[in-house]
């Protein structure tokens, strides 16, 4: 509301595309906001008490709290407030419960999964609900207009994790999602493969050097990726 007396005075001497663009930004602005103090509000039990403490401003549910975030980040991109950008969805230890996917035991317990089809299948169904809130990220990049395309092609976007398989803690094998354009240095829509022991920090590397960072080395890197 500060701010928006000088949009207003902003938009009158804009083309329509401009105008367009500020539009979509004061929206998403005002959709967060409202969001924000929806989460504020805690809900109560029929005793008129809190049903559990948190933390004032965190969504009950861990896929409304992730794509709150989600949309923040969208929007710091979209403004280019920043051009980085890194979200933790879960640690490798994290002990969350997934009620939402009727999965009571924790996901850390659940991953020294011992062989068991049963704890395999519901890592399986978790796995796939965190890649959910992932393709939700993208299909907000993917929305708003940039240039010729849109934001997700002038991004590099990475989802991965720094464990495989966590009943045997192994670091190798690591299943990587790299989506975007990359500002047309991203071909999409491959599987590729690598030879054993490649480090991940090399994809890292190659991700800076392709981001105009002059770096030689990141981390235990041997080189930049070839891609």
């Amino acid at each position: 509301d500060f701010a928006l007396g000088d949009a207003q005075r902003l938009q009158a001497r804009l083309g329509a595309a401009d105008r367009r663009k500020v539009d979509e930004y004061l929206y998403s602005i005002r959709e967060i906001e409202n969001r924000l103090v929806r989460s504020e509000k805690l809900e109560l039990g029929e005793n008129g008490l809190p049903n559990y403490e948190r933390p004032a401003g965190v969504p009950r549910e861990i896929d409304e709290h992730a794509r709150l975030m989600m949309d923040m980040m969208v929007l710091a991109m979209q403004t280019d407030a920043t051009r980085v950008t890194t979200f933790m969805l879960a640690r490798e230890g994290s002990d969350r419960t997934h009620p939402n996917l009727e999965i009571p035991e924790a996901h850390h317990q659940l991953s020294h999964h011992g062989k068991s089809e049963e704890k395999q299948a519901k890592i399986a169904k978790i796995d796939h609900f965190y890649v959910q809130q992932f393709a939700y990220l993208l299909d907000s990049l993917e929305s708003i207009r940039e240039g010729e395309g849109t934001l997700l092609d002038n991004c590099m976007v990475m989802y991965g994790s720094g464990i495989s398989d966590g009943d045997r803690h192994n670091h190798d094998d690591l299943p990587i999602l790299l989506a975007g354009g990359g500002g047309g240095l991203l071909q999409g829509g491959r599987h590729l493969q690598y030879a054993k022991n490649t480090p991940l920090c090399d994809l890292y590397l190659w991700m800076l050097q392709r981001s105009g960072v002059a770096a030689d080395s990141f981390g235990d890197s041997s080189g930049p990726l070839k891609l």
